[in-house]
């Protein structure tokens, strides 16, 4: 891993200001999934009103928009008495094998492979020519022009009774799981009538519910190697080449809390709202609420490092769990080369931490230039979280969704209706 570091710069920003246009940001537009392709030429970004806008980076390496459409409606379940929300809550890239676009997108409850492609448009041509009495004359097709569509391939619905919150495509780019509240599915892309269940935590009674599936992951290298995490703060690492139902049979991450530190939100500030492996597939990052962990995949019983996100809000838990704030679900991601991890906080705060050092960034999404210096938002002008005011902390911005160049130093981060690009620079570490 590199020890230089970084120097972070603000580099696009898209989404209309709210704050300049003095207009209230509509729930529909709010950014509600990031995801970069392999090779990093494009983004695509959802949001809660079921779009998906895709953008493509130029020769100067800035990215520019390539295509926008509708990938979810709303929806009404008549059984249940309940409205399905369009809201994206997952976009996964397919490696593209010609200039076609495949994507992932889902909702509550629906997947749709999408394939993005240049569609010729075909219009009858004029002809001035008179045929006498009795003569035929057939119709010209010409071609007018190229244009960017988006076609539904694939529909996968009616695979989870309860709210999807994952999906991931495994690295032979022909099957994928999805992952709701009790069960993990395995999918074939080209099969949308039947899945295999092969994760089912849901017991006989539902009284006896003691957990739920947080999030779900493919290895980005081993195909039968998957890991989903839960509420109670567990990550478990299942080998399909073990058991058809994986479940009983994974290898468990847990970090027994102190007693000490026990109390009545210790069990939904433990719950793992995203993990991530490293592209090399060795280690594991987990995010919840309070803190960030790295965890080796050859060790168990504890992490290889414990970052502390959030310590200075332990004392506004039970003000925060009034205002639901406390549930709100924090991504997290690797860079390139694993030598950084970052997540997102309040007042439009994300943080890049070094994996083997002591650095931290804080940087606001915001397009003025980066800086160290953020005490005017609750932040200390140092890199500690130790002298943060949480009173002075604003809980309506957020930086929940976050994504990373899987080649390059270059962020996506998303706040409220606006996604932004941050790039860095490496620069060689004080010795």
């Amino acid at each position: 891993m590199s020890a230089d570091s970084l120097q972070w710069r603000f580099s696009q920003v898209f989404g209309e200001n709210p704050a300049r246009s003095q207009v209230e940001v509509n729930n529909v537009d709010i950014v509600s999934a990031i995801e970069f392709d392999s090779s990093g030429e494009y983004i695509a970004a959802g949001d809660r009103g079921g779009r998906v806008v895709i953008f493509k980076i130029n020769e100067n390496k800035k990215y520019r928009f390539h295509a926008e459409f509708q990938s979810h409606e709303p929806e009404f379940d008549y059984l249940k008495s309940i409205e399905i929300e369009p809201k994206i809550n997952k976009i996964r890239w397919r490696k593209a094998q010609n200039d076609s676009l495949f994507l992932l997108t889902t909702n509550d409850k629906t997947i749709k492979l999408w394939n993005v492609h240049n569609k010729r448009i075909k219009h009858v041509a004029k002809s001035d020519y008179v045929g006498g009495p009795g003569s035929l004359n057939l119709p010209k097709i010409s071609t007018s022009e190229n244009i960017l569509t988006a076609t539904p391939r694939k529909i996968f619905s009616n695979g989870h009774a309860y709210n999807i919150n994952s999906i991931s495509l495994s690295s032979d780019g022909e099957t994928y799981i999805s992952a709701d509240d009790m069960r993990i599915n395995l999918w074939n892309l080209g099969i949308t009538d039947q899945s295999f269940n092969i994760v089912d935590i849901k017991p006989p009674n539902m009284e006896d519910l003691t957990e739920v599936i947080t999030s779900a992951e493919f290895h980005p290298q081993e195909c039968n190697l998957f890991m989903y995490s839960s509420s109670k703060g567990t990550i478990k690492l299942g080998d399909m080449r073990c058991a058809a139902l994986c479940d009983t049979s994974a290898k468990v991450f847990e970090e027994e809390e102190n007693p000490a530190n026990r109390s009545f939100f210790s069990e939904i500030i433990s719950s793992v709202s995203d993990t991530k492996f490293s592209n090399d597939g060795r280690y594991i990052l987990a995010r919840d609420y309070l803190t960030l962990k790295v965890w080796d995949i050859k060790m168990e019983d504890k992490p290889l490092r414990t970052i502390r996100i959030h310590d200075y809000l332990r004392y506004k838990l039970c003000d925060l769990y009034e205002n639901d704030c406390i549930f709100d679900k924090f991504e997290c991601a690797w860079s390139a080369n694993g030598s950084h991890v970052i997540t997102g906080s309040y007042n439009n705060i994300f943080s890049v931490y070094e994996t083997q050092g002591k650095s931290i960034t804080h940087l606001e999404a915001t397009k003025s230039s980066p800086s160290p210096k953020k005490s005017k938002h609750g932040f200390p002008r140092s890199n500690s979280s130790s002298d943060l005011n949480p009173d002075r902390v604003d809980y309506n911005k957020k930086v929940l969704h976050i994504g990373w160049h899987p080649q390059e130093n270059i962020v996506a981060v998303g706040a409220s209706n606006r996604m932004f690009i941050f790039a860095a620079d490496s620069k060689p570490a004080d010795t």
